[in-house]
């Protein structure tokens, strides 16, 4: 049985994204980032309608992604230092510089709760720009501050945007998807383990 709501975002990570000079991507180990508050995406492209016979004769959709925020309550300092590009001084001390090169591209992960299971999902290929500073004084009582990333999804160069788990998604697949960022296998490929599994067992 599937899920029949979703609600609390949680257990959200971040691997750096790598792409070699053959065109191959390569993520590192997902590093959590405690303290999720929320997170909107808006799905990005255009739609462009083709006319003939007097009707819409067809319409082409395009797919460029996501763009919205993450809010958190504080980024943690390896996420300003491995993706956002802050550098650490010798005391210890996190400098912006301007002159620093282009922020790291990541892979984001994270969850929704669900009725009868959580529903996973990974962006492949984002961007994050520069926090905003802003707090408030203290009052009567203490309201905690958030920070808030703004985050650009794009397409890879070979067209992966997304994947997030579904009703049939595999045990194994389910349990380790924060141990690697998950890349999808064709179906024929599915297909072809399982019949090598069955194999396995049919003749032990």
């Amino acid at each position: 049985m599937g899920n029949k709501i979703k609600y609390n975002l949680k257990n959200v990570h971040a691997a750096k994204l790598t792409k070699a000079e053959d065109g191959t991507y390569t993520y590192e180990t997902p590093k959590a980032i405690p303290g999720a508050v929320s997170i909107s995406l808006d799905a990005e492209g255009d739609t462009s309608p083709f006319y003939a016979d007097g009707i819409v004769y067809f319409r082409s959709v395009s797919n460029n992604g996501y763009s919205g925020d993450l809010e958190m309550a504080l980024i943690p300092e390896w996420f300003r230092t491995e993706i956002l590009k802050e550098e650490l001084d010798k005391n210890g001390v996190l400098v912006e510089n301007a002159t620093v090169a282009e922020m790291e591209k990541f892979a984001l992960l994270f969850e929704f709760d669900g009725d009868v299971r959580c529903i996973r999902h990974v962006l492949y290929n984002c961007t994050a720009s520069r926090p905003s500073i802003e707090s408030e004084t203290k009052e009567d009582t203490i309201e905690p501050g958030t920070e808030t990333l703004s985050l650009t999804a794009d397409p890879r160069e070979d067209g992966l945007v997304k994947s997030r788990t579904g009703d049939s998604t595999s045990e194994s697949t389910y349990a380790e998807w924060y141990k690697s960022v998950y890349i999808p296998q064709a179906q024929e490929v599915v297909q072809a383990l399982s019949r090598k599994v069955a194999g396995g067992v049919k003749g032990a």
